[in-house]
């Protein structure tokens, strides 16, 4: 079997792969990357020349992108169960998901969070409206089931989940009750608890150093 190598650091997005990888349940080598030039120069910019981190190798396969690297490893380890399969009714709303995590959510955080505030008019040019809308849409997913995908725990639960998880803990988005109900449903499972543990460590370790 070709080994999985994780090139992350704990104070990055690398959090939901790791959360990934420990639901995919099978072994890998994690790489940890400082931040500055050790990310920006070879040999990692050879990897991701970004010079961003996570970043996946599978054997001559590499994948950057978290919502990439997630959707990868749910189609590459079927086994684990973290997407549906791809003639099922229930794919498209895992990719509708997925991607809405991947764009519209991710970019309306990351504006409000720099203090960007787009007008009107520019909310037309963008590709989420406005970041209301964004959370009226995502209040409403994550009412309609237990899960993004129904009554399955998804890969589009793992990347959504840490977005909304982030959100709430660091004040970036609005503590709706729907938003703390769906997290409490996903905070708990052995794999999240596993990989906060393991990247909390590491950066206590750092801290240290």
């Amino acid at each position: 079997m070709a080994e999985l190598i994780f090139y992350t650091n704990p104070m990055s997005r690398g959090r939901i792969v790791r959360w990934m990888l420990e639901e995919v349940g099978q072994p890998y080598h994690a790489e940890i990357v400082d931040f500055g030039a050790p990310m920006k120069s070879p040999p990692y910019s050879d990897i991701n020349p970004m010079g961003k981190v996570p970043a996946l190798r599978h054997g001559e396969t590499v994948v950057t992108e978290t919502p990439a690297i997630c959707a990868y490893l749910a189609d590459a380890f079927p086994e684990a169960g973290l997407a549906p399969a791809p003639q099922s009714a229930e794919r498209g709303r895992y990719y509708r998901w997925m991607f809405f995590g991947a764009g519209p959510l991710e970019a309306a955080i990351t504006n409000r969070a720099c203090g960007f505030q787009a007008s009107e008019q520019q909310g037309r040019l963008l590709g989420y409206g406005s970041f209301v809308t964004v959370m009226d849409t995502l209040e409403k997913a994550v009412s309609a089931s237990d899960y993004l995908v129904g009554d399955t725990f998804s890969a589009a639960d793992v990347y959504v989940g840490s977005q909304i998880a982030w959100g709430l803990r660091h004040g970036t988005m609005e503590k709706r009750p729907a938003f703390v109900r769906y997290w409490d449903r996903l905070k708990d499972r052995p794999a999240a608890i596993r990989a906060t543990r393991i990247d909390d460590d590491l950066l206590a370790e750092t801290k240290k150093a």
